[in-house]
């Protein structure tokens, strides 16, 4: 679903709206679909925060749950996608300011450095050495992602991870569409120099949303909503 309502076609609007109202009363395919939609955003923005797998499931569940039990409190002024990735970014905001109360998000300091962040080609299946090697690769890559600066990470995860445009970014996180460039080129020459460090130029599909976590998600707020066997 793309970010803002007046992104939305005619038609997409109409399907988003009458989708919405089958999930005002608990209808469970309805429910699954917004979930199943969304779930891999919401786990990524809150796991880009949090850093932690279990904390990030834990944000998800809880943006559902919020979200679906005041769905009359939805206008309809963005999209149902930002409106679930607000929710998810506050919650999971709020857990940073309960551990940490002085920490800010926007407070880091602007830089505008270049720099790019080459792809690194999947190994089949099949090559259980390249399999493994790619698998440390992922954890480097994880980690010096974690290691960002919360502004820069956010942008980061926004922006590249999940393929945000720059004014959805700009708009979900509340900063100029100025600031989103800036911190994006700051977050890129961070992660390239530190993953060089150990295995050169390379990038990869960090914090993966298997199969698995999304069907689990989806059945634990089910069933916390009273919905389905």
């Amino acid at each position: 679903m793309p970010g803002t309502a007046a992104g939305l076609s005619a038609g997409a609007r109409t399907l988003e709206a009458e989708l919405i109202d089958r999930a005002r009363g608990r209808d469970e395919t309805a429910l699954r679909e917004i979930m199943q939609a969304n779930n891999r955003r919401l786990y990524r923005l809150a796991r880009g925060i949090l850093r932690s797998d279990s904390e990030a499931e834990d944000v998800v569940q809880e943006t559902y749950v919020r979200a679906f039990t005041h769905l009359d409190g939805f206008r309809g002024e963005s999209g149902l996608s930002t409106w679930l990735s607000r929710i998810a970014i506050n919650e999971a905001l709020g857990r940073v300011r309960s551990a940490k109360p002085h920490v800010a998000l926007g407070a880091v300091g602007e830089a505008a450095l270049e720099a790019q962040i080459i792809k690194f080609p999947a190994s089949p299946a099949s090559d259980p050495e390249r399999t493994m090697a790619q698998r440390e690769i992922q954890r480097v890559v994880e980690r010096a992602i974690d290691e960002l600066p919360d502004a820069f990470r956010m942008v980061f995860v926004a922006r590249v991870m999940e393929g945000m445009n720059i004014e959805e970014t700009a708009e979900l996180l509340g900063v100029k569409p100025e600031t989103v460039k800036t911190r994006l080129h700051r977050a890129r020459a961070m992660l390239r120099e530190n993953v060089e460090k150990e295995i050169g130029p390379v990038m990869m599909d960090a914090f993966p949303f298997a199969g698995w976590r999304c069907e689990r998600l989806t059945e634990a707020v089910l069933k916390r909503l009273g919905v389905g066997g």
